[in-house]
């Protein structure tokens, strides 16, 4: 059995950590709460905006579109992980690589993947085996539309170049603090929603021209859906991480109440050991 000194070295370590585990759940939970605010009030605006984009797009003919919306052989694919700066967030950073993984090895099996990493944590890991073209860490500290609109139009132009046949985001949707989904979403081409249950063009009047308006709006809205993203990618990064503290601090715990219980039978069988001796030493005397 370990001695006393020890057990209490390691109650004392296990206090300091349960102390700080639990000031990074407070930390995480106030940032939560800003972040949640701002992806949940943004969502409704982006996920309309998306819906007219797709409808317009089917309603249009031939190559009337736009170059966002060309359908090429897939044999370049740019792969756009969103990840965190930060670890100790539970298997927040860790799902996005193994679902670019898993993207390279079934679906773009044939094709050339490269990378672009928004986030510190993802990129340390995929750019051991794959080829990173750009990375960017300083996103996250300043996330605002015009910094995102800025790494939106880089993508918009690798596509319309051709470099890229397709571009996906890999990021995580917030759904509650304790809940992230893992999202695969196509950033380009745009595929037109040609549903039966879309509503016809000619209940609208375009004004100056249908084509005019898709021009003008599809940036826009390209730009929408990655800051859409990457709000996301935060909330759900604060989540993980108040979620993993949360659970951290009640291991802890229970790891310092075992140890206290640890250490109060060691003090006993100590302190009987010393009565039997004080006991023993008494009757040699006597004797």
């Amino acid at each position: 059995m370990a001695n006393l000194k020890e057990i209490r070295n390691r109650i004392a370590s296990v206090s300091s950590t349960m102390q700080i585990t639990s000031a990074m759940k407070m930390v995480s939970a106030a940032k939560l709460k800003k972040a949640q605010d701002a992806i949940t009030t943004m969502r409704p605006y982006a996920d309309k905006q998306s819906e007219l984009l797709q409808n317009l797009s089917a309603s249009l003919e031939g190559d009337v579109g736009s170059a966002y919306t060309v359908q090429r052989e897939i044999k370049n694919v740019l792969l756009v992980a969103i990840s965190s700066n930060r670890g100790l967030a539970g298997a927040f950073n860790s799902n996005i690589v193994k679902t670019c993984s898993s993207l390279i090895k079934e679906e773009y099996k044939t094709a050339k993947v490269d990378f672009i990493t928004l986030g510190k944590k993802a990129n340390d890991v995929i750019i051991k085996e794959h080829n990173v073209i750009e990375n960017n860490t300083e996103i996250f500290d300043d996330l605002t539309f015009i910094n995102t609109a800025e790494i939106a139009q880089k993508l918009m132009d690798l596509f319309t170049e051709g470099t890229y046949d397709k571009i996906v985001l890999v990021y995580n949707k917030f759904k509650n603090a304790a809940t992230q989904i893992l999202m695969k979403e196509q950033f380009l081409p745009i595929v037109s929603n040609a549903s039966e249950e879309t509503t016809d063009a000619s209940d609208y009047i375009f004004e100056p021209s249908k084509e005019k308006i898709i021009e003008e709006l599809i940036p826009k809205s390209l730009k929408m859906q990655l800051f859409k993203a990457l709000r996301d990618s935060s909330a759900s990064e604060h989540g993980a991480r108040m979620t993993a503290m949360h659970k951290a601090t009640d291991n802890a715990t229970e790891l310092r109440d075992a140890l206290n219980l640890q250490y109060n039978k060691a003090r006993q069988a100590s302190i009987t050991n010393e009565i039997l001796e004080i006991v023993g030493g008494a009757e040699a005397l006597a004797g």
